[in-house]
């Protein structure tokens, strides 16, 4: 079954957002108080340019109006170069603040317990990490800087217009209440279609991540028509979603745009009958006319940009949604498993309430010995490899290591216990040396490398983002990697499947060669690698059913018997 990953909420994505700001507190601060004085240089134009009209419906000099116009001069000066230090602090702020999200989600989705990434979408925990983590980037880089500084600058200019005179200002206010109305419309009714249209994304990617990755299966199966119906459906959704956004912005931008004029005119009608009356000079009204003319500018790069903040803000939700599955997670106490062996007692486990895959398993493993789990496909080999592994834990019954609940140890612990290795496997666009990622000395890693057969690797400097490997290399990898973490126990579930059959025996052989006195428990999808096994586990339909050594199991002619010969029987693999 798929887990759905939570969305932070409104209070969670706030918290989140203060504990940035607080992370580079210097930076907020020198942006503030850099745009403030910015904001302050632009009060000063409109100002010097009233006086300027003053000056001459008065009769002034030409010597007193020179010295008024390279005032504007200079606050048009200070301004710029005041806007531009701001937006370069802000950018480098951007560019800090948007490493801690990636960093922190990168850390928070590699600390997911292994059974909870499983059952999570892949689309939906790769569109968070890249499609979301963008977004929030991008606007942490190129829209917060531009839209704090003019939001500054609508808040200082407000002020000036009071200043000038109250009922100005009233009016200028009243103005802008429609703008206001607008924006809170869409900031109630955007947020949910922008969650809805990064779920649609997230779905869409999934549907094509599963179409790219079971090609074969999908084409075995003749299952395209059905993966056609199920990409279209995403599509069909993405574009749904989209289509609503889009609708919003539609209504939104054209009414804000109309809205603008707005306080300017009621600022000249009150203006111009104050004037009449004798209450304002010709100058006044003018400035507070130019002050509302240059609302514009920053207003508009606010709403312009309120969008982007509205699709950032839904994408961060998802992104902080990961910290909600870390706050649920178990805390897991110190316990010291007393020895190696692993015992599994009257287990059960369903994916699913009520659909048991696995029926009251009984299973000692004893330290060091080598042990294969075979039976047909669905039998329940591969949950049980799970279950000893401590990825899931038991519906009922128990499994331990040195008589302590293997899912109850710490993912740390955990690893030092017990190794679970896939066909399944992650190569990092690094080096070779990076990719095993221990710190161990050269020769340690070559001599890993060397065991599982892995002739290609000479260059630990190769870098495998520009030379990938091919499956079989990349699952040698993996075994190398298991060969220096060094657990008493390993489990193999189809890890050596994509090595041909002889190499995959020399694999099997070199690795039970350096894990010796280990636990090895071989889930064999090839028997040979049950013949070289010190016993065998015979599964069906989620149970035990046979459990010996290869000769024992051969000579007792029953399911494991029957598998043997009919695998000895096939010319074309290696007795």
């Amino acid at each position: 079954m798929s887990t759905v990953l939570p969305i932070a909420g409104n209070r969670e994505v706030g918290r989140a957002a203060l504990r940035l700001l607080a992370a580079d507190r210097a930076a907020v601060v020198s942006m503030v108080a850099i745009s403030s004085l910015a904001a302050l240089a632009a009060l000063g134009a409109p100002w010097l340019l009233g006086r300027v009209i003053d000056t001459v419906t008065s009769g002034g000099g030409v010597r007193e109006v020179d010295l008024l116009a390279l005032g504007v001069l200079v606050c048009a000066v200070l301004q710029t170069v005041l806007s531009r230090f701001a937006l370069a602090i802000g950018y480098r702020f951007g560019e800090r603040t948007a490493a801690r999200i990636r960093e922190g989600f990168l850390e928070r989705a590699l600390a997911l317990p292994a059974a909870v990434v499983e059952r999570v979408p892949a689309g939906d925990l790769a569109a968070r990490g890249s499609t979301d983590v963008d977004a929030v980037a991008t606007t942490l880089r190129d829209v917060l800087p531009k839209v704090f500084i003019g939001f500054v600058q609508v808040v200082f200019i407000l002020v000036a217009v009071v200043v000038l005179d109250p009922l100005l200002g009233l009016a200028g206010v009243l103005g802008l209440s429609g703008i206001w109305f607008c924006v809170r419309w869409y900031l109630r009714t955007a947020r949910d279609a922008y969650l809805a249209e990064g779920a649609a994304n997230s779905r869409l990617a999934e549907e094509l991540a599963a179409t790219t990755e079971g090609a074969r299966t999908i084409e075995a199966f003749d299952l395209a028509a059905r993966r056609m119906e199920a990409g279209d459906s995403a599509i069909a959704e993405t574009r749904r979603t989209r289509l609503a956004t889009l609708a919003l912005r539609s209504v939104f931008f054209p009414i804000v745009e109309t809205s603008y004029a707005i306080p300017t005119v009621l600022v000249l009608l009150v203006g111009g009958l104050f004037y009449i009356d004798g209450r304002l000079t010709l100058g006044a009204v003018a400035a507070a006319v130019l002050y509302l003319r240059q609302l514009v500018n920053p207003l508009d790069t606010i709403l312009i940009w309120v969008e982007q903040l509205q699709s950032s803000s839904a994408s961060f939700a998802r992104v902080e949604g990961l910290s909600s599955v870390d706050a649920g997670r178990a805390t897991f106490p110190e316990m010291s498993p007393a020895g190696d062996r692993i015992e599994v007692r009257g287990v059960r486990y369903a994916y699913a309430a009520g659909r048991d895959v696995l029926h009251d398993v009984d299973l000692t493993v004893r330290p060091g010995e080598r042990l294969a789990v075979v039976g047909l496909s669905g039998a329940g080999k591969s949950t049980l490899g799970r279950l000893l592994a401590g990825v899931d834990r038991p519906t009922a019954g128990s499994v331990t290591v040195g008589g302590v609940p293997i899912a109850d140890l710490g993912p740390d612990q955990l690893r030092r216990q017990v190794v679970l290795v896939t066909q399944e496997h992650h190569v990092f666009r690094e080096s070779l040396r990076d990719n095993l990622m221990v710190a161990a000395p050269d020769d340690d890693l070559r001599r890993a490398l060397a065991t599982v057969g892995a002739d290609w690797a000479t260059d630990l400097d190769r870098d495998l983002g520009e030379h990938p490997l091919d499956g079989a290399q990349a699952q040698q990898l993996a075994l190398a990697r298991v060969l220096l973490a060094d657990p008493h126990t390993v489990i193999l579930d189809e890890a050596t499947a994509l090595l041909d059959p002889n190499a995959a025996r020399t694999a099997e052989r070199a690795l039970a060669a350096v894990l010796h006195e280990r636990t090895v428990i071989a889930i064999a999808h090839r028997l040979q690698t049950a013949h070289d096994a010190d016993r065998v586990a015979v599964m069906d339909a989620g149970r035990i059913i046979e459990l010996g050594t290869h000769d024992e199991l051969v000579a007792a002619g029953g399911s494991y018997a029957a598998l043997w010969r009919s695998w000895h029987s096939t010319p074309s693999l290696p007795a």
